[in-house]
């Protein structure tokens, strides 16, 4: 339908150097027939699986729908995942073909071939990379050529038109951050109810849309949003590269794009970084524009009175200020969706000031994204909106639990019926794992993954992420990983902002050779000591961080510390970081 509505118009668009390569909606339309065919030729059974292990690219989509059509089921693997837990996921789900994006997946897929059951081809989406060709063992443009020639054009019509909205969309295997990943199966009747919801709740997603595409596509947040840009006729710009994100944006000027608050952090940091050397009289005209902004922007979206006093001021503030600041984020943002992590109210309220509308929500692997998401206009920063339309959220009254049911719940964990069993209560509610409750006028609230919840030996229960969230909205503090489970106070290790902590010992005249030098200055630690103490203000005795190690690394998800979406795994740090980690508890 779209392929004949749309044409010629773009599609698709991905950077390459610094060349733009675009797909209009006849070559998208095309490539999935002939990617479509060619799986069925290369054995592919309707219900069977294909891999994508690669990072973001207009092939990975095309990849994706084109197996959809071949009535298969895609199965992403992350980008960044080691050669052991892509074999784990290629085992598991039993993948016979798998694409992969470039250099760093396809060692990975080669060190597997050959020697795992399951794979027999491989199909490398970088044409330029030189390759060990073979029948098994192809680039793209080859795969296509297969599936033009194939003759299997009528199959594919026929298993698209057999396919139903129980058939199985896809198994997307969650990082975990604990134990194993669990392969989450979502059908097509997942997504056809979100599309209808969305649709609902959003503000008029259109055709004339820009959307951006740099959260991983293995991650469910940005494959189902992807989907919806589809749906609608939004273009989709595809950024292989997150690290050129701030550049990208700006050149793209995206009207929607889905992100982590990871993201707002950075670019909230840089900015207050960038106002600390600023002079006086600039430090109060921007505190003036951000007032002005956050009090005529909770006006409109409280449908209120906007006086011809603060219409003035705020044009003011618009052009002086306000609108450079949007620029940072491309200038033409209509909403940014934003879930996976807790966004500091902080930062929510300062964007919103803007005129950027970050629409946070919630949601998981298993409930097909989105649970909840702001409204435009009925909304509390701080919460993470309403359940969209004919999702049944609850709190279990015993432990505070979030607990769902709706056409967006998953059809169960892949191969694992006791793990699925175990999530889902006998009236049907799936168990998300996260605490949270109700605010009065209907907002969820999340207070916490259940999970993630310590009990320092004295008894008392901390809540890290909210520790976490509130001390590493400092912009001195690039990222944070509060320790504190069966231990007698809490304890941080904490990655500091070089970018602002450089610019801050430039203007003291602190001297150092390298960031280890730099981290153990007594001036340094010290300084870190009284911010913390400021951002825990408001904490219990018992939350507040005794002692901390400065970092000179960050966490990284090639090193096991991190997952894909930015969240701390705990046990791998705990297992890392122990020698560190005992000295902070050392009498």
């Amino acid at each position: 339908q779209q392929v004949e509505k749309y044409g010629d118009r773009i599609a698709l668009r991905c950077k390459s150097g610094s060349e733009w390569r675009e797909t209009s909606w006849r070559s998208f339309g095309e490539q999935v027939r002939a990617v479509g065919t060619a799986l069925i030729d290369a054995g592919i059974g309707e219900q069977k699986t294909a891999g994508i292990f690669s990072q973001n690219m207009p092939e990975w989509s095309i990849a994706d729908i084109a197996a959809l059509c071949a009535r298969a089921i895609p199965v992403p693997i992350y980008p960044t995942n080691t050669a052991k837990q892509a074999e784990y996921i290629i085992n598991d789900a039993e993948i016979a073909v798998l694409f992969v994006g470039d250099r760093e997946q396809y060692d990975k897929a080669m060190q597997l071939f050959g020697r795992n059951e399951f794979l027999k081809k491989i199909v490398v989406f970088n044409e330029k990379l030189p390759i060990a060709k073979s029948v098994d063992v192809m680039y793209y443009s080859d795969f296509l050529a297969i599936g033009r020639k194939s003759g299997r054009d009528a199959e594919l019509d026929e298993r698209m038109s057999r396919g139903t909205p129980e058939d199985l969309l896809t198994i997307i295997y969650t990082s975990g951050t604990t134990g194993e990943p669990k392969g989450v199966m979502l059908a097509h009747s997942n997504t056809i109810f979100q599309k209808e919801r969305h649709d609902r709740r959003l503000i008029d997603p259109n055709d004339n849309d820009i959307s951006l595409c740099f959260l991983p596509l293995s991650h469910v947040f940005e494959r189902i949003w992807t989907y919806y840009v589809f749906a609608v006729g939004m273009t989709n710009n595809y950024l292989d590269d997150t690290k050129k994100i701030v550049e990208f944006i700006q050149e793209v000027k995206p009207t929607i794009m889905c992100a982590v608050p990871r993201f707002y952090e950075k670019i909230y940091a840089t900015v207050l970084n960038r106002l600390e050397s600023a002079p006086p009289a600039k430090k109060k005209l921007f505190k003036w524009a951000i007032r002005t902004g956050a009090a005529r922007n909770v006006k409109k979206r409280d449908r209120k009175f906007v006086g011809p006093w603060l219409a003035l001021t705020y044009g003011l503030a618009d052009k002086l200020v306000l609108s450079k600041l949007r620029d940072v984020v491309g200038g033409r943002i209509k909403f940014f969706p934003c879930a996976g992590a807790p966004l500091s109210q902080e930062i929510e309220e300062f964007f919103y000031a803007t005129g950027v509308f970050i629409c946070y929500g919630y949601g998981l692997t298993e409930t097909t994204a989105t649970v909840t998401c702001h409204e435009p206009h009925n909304f509390k920063f701080g919460a993470v909106g309403k359940p969209l339309d004919d999702v049944e959220v609850k709190i279990d009254e015993a432990n505070g639990e979030i607990l769902i049911r709706g056409g967006n719940v998953m059809k169960g964990y892949y191969k694992k019926p006791q793990a699925t069993a175990e999530v889902f209560t006998a009236d049907g509610f799936f168990r998300t794992g996260d605490a949270g409750f109700f605010q009065e006028n209907g907002e969820l609230r999340i207070t916490e993954r259940i999970k993630d919840l310590m009990k320092t030996s004295g008894g008392k229960y901390i809540a890290p992420q909210l520790i976490e969230s509130t001390v590493g909205a400092d912009h001195f503090i690039e990222q944070i990983a509060v320790i504190g489970d069966q231990r007698k106070y809490v304890s941080a290790l904490i990655v500091p902002s070089f970018e602002a902590l450089v610019e801050y010992a430039k203007e003291r005249g602190i001297t150092y050779a390298t960031r280890e030098e730099l981290i153990t200055k007594a001036e340094i630690v010290e300084f870190y000591r009284k911010r913390i103490t400021e951002c825990s203000k408001e904490f219990a005795e018992f939350e507040k961080i005794k002692r901390f190690t400065l970092l000179a690394k960050e966490f990284t998800v090639e090193d096991g510390e991190i997952t894909p979406t930015m969240k701390i795994k705990r046990k791998s740090v705990a297992e890392i970081y122990k020698p560190m980690i005992d000295r902070m508890y050392a009498e």
